[in-house]
């Protein structure tokens, strides 16, 4: 196989503030997105040759940007990869440029949650299995994505010997952490700091998850303009090159298997060894400069320190303790706030992650820039724990 390193880069992005964006529908905030992007690249809408539209639940077709874009008889096509699905857009865009087929793309991710009425993800899917002419839906209505996430903290905190109130105090620590990042971000959808004594004192959600280690619902959008590596140099004097883009989908055994421990998400493994083999990366705690990893849950960003090989196993409370992670550690994680502060509309949030790394490489992301960044890394999970799908996209200045 050929790696796509350095073959493409990124010239443009945009992202809206994320939020409850009632006063807006999914047009109005992909043309707040695009054209962002667009002026940020510094190119013409007519530019754009063909176009990748990241949605989970809040459209169908690519007619959901090519209306308001005025994308006409242009290609567009409509991709969904659960939480990954705004990374999806972004990895499918990228390797139309480095086929050859394109000069100049777009690829965007949005969704529309605060409308539906929703407090999480719907507790009901219609799967592509069909008994007496009609589709089969499943309701779990007991086994919510929070209680999912809450047995994988309390079974991390049994195999590594952390009394469950310390762990509490961990994950609150790394909500912690987000919060003030957020404060640095005027994109947030949340943007206030938080004690650890509020984080611990919140109402329960699924122990030993409270309302802060849990990410909310908010709407939002964000795009990024992509351009042969070549050509970069005469859009921009600080294009971002991509080094890897790499997805694992995992066999969705994991409740099944008993020899999963529960303790890790397999996918996200995975992709991270395969992303670092394709960037070239062999100390991967050293040669990152910053990461935007996927923290649906205190305890997901926890595991994905050990599963990034960040931290070794069992080990991410040292590094908890020691603020390794924070904006001023050694590798600074969710500088932006991350999914904590910024909500989860799933097309939007690979985007939005990517749109920070991006921000950072070129230096640009205000108070809460880290110092001399030369490698960001994107990571996205969809699913839950022992069935899931990872996207990591790793990208350079």
């Amino acid at each position: 196989m050929e790696s796509i390193k350095d073959k493409v880069a990124i010239i443009g992005m945009g992202c809206t503030k994320f939020g409850e964006n009632w006063d807006m529908d999914s047009k109005d905030m992909v043309i707040e997105a695009a054209y962002e992007a667009y002026e940020d690249a510094g190119i013409d809408p007519k530019d754009i040759q063909a176009a990748w539209m990241g949605t989970y639940m809040s459209g169908y077709t690519g007619a959901m940007i090519a209306e308001p874009l005025k994308l006409m008889y242009k290609p567009v096509t409509r991709v969904e990869n659960m939480c990954a699905t705004g990374s999806e857009a972004l990895r499918n865009a990228s390797y139309a440029v480095a086929a050859g087929v394109y000069d100049v793309v777009l690829a965007i991710g949005f969704e529309k949650l605060k409308d539906n009425g929703y407090s999480g993800l719907p507790d009901s899917e219609v799967v592509a299995e069909w008994f007496m002419g009609k589709p089969d839906t499943y309701r779990l209505p007991t086994f919510s994505t929070p209680a999912q996430f809450a047995l994988m903290a309390n079974r991390y905190f049994a195999k590594y010997g952390i009394d469950p109130e310390e762990g509490r105090e961990l994950l609150a620590k790394i909500a912690v952490k987000n919060h003030h990042n957020g404060t640095l971000s005027p994109k947030a959808h949340f943007q206030r700091e938080i004690t650890i004594e509020q984080a611990l004192k919140a109402p329960m959600v699924a122990y030993p998850l409270g309302l802060y280690d849990c990410c909310g619902v908010s709407d939002g959008a964000a795009a990024a303009i992509v351009t042969r590596a070549d050509m970069a140099s005469s859009f921009r004097d600080d294009p971002i090159y991509i080094k890897s883009l790499e997805i694992a989908q995992g066999p969705r055994e994991g409740a099944l298997n008993s020899e999963w421990g529960y303790t890790n998400m397999e996918e996200t493994y995975r992709a991270g060894i395969a992303a670092y083999k394709e960037a070239g990366i062999t100390n991967q705690r050293k040669e990152i400069s910053i990461a935007e990893v996927h923290d649906c849950f205190s305890i997901t960003e926890m595991t994905i320190y050990e599963d990034l090989q960040f931290s070794p196993r069992g080990k991410a409370k040292e590094d908890i303790e020691a603020g390794s992670f924070a904006l001023d550690g050694e590798l600074p994680i969710n500088t932006d706030g991350g999914l904590k502060c910024f909500g989860h509309p799933l097309g939007a949030s690979g985007l939005r992650m990517m749109y920070e790394v991006y921000k950072q490489l070129q230096e640009k992301a205000g108070p809460r820039q880290v110092k001399n960044p030369s490698l960001g890394l994107s990571h996205n999970i969809g699913g839950v724990p022992g069935s899931g799908v990872c996207s990591l996209i790793i990208a350079g200045n």
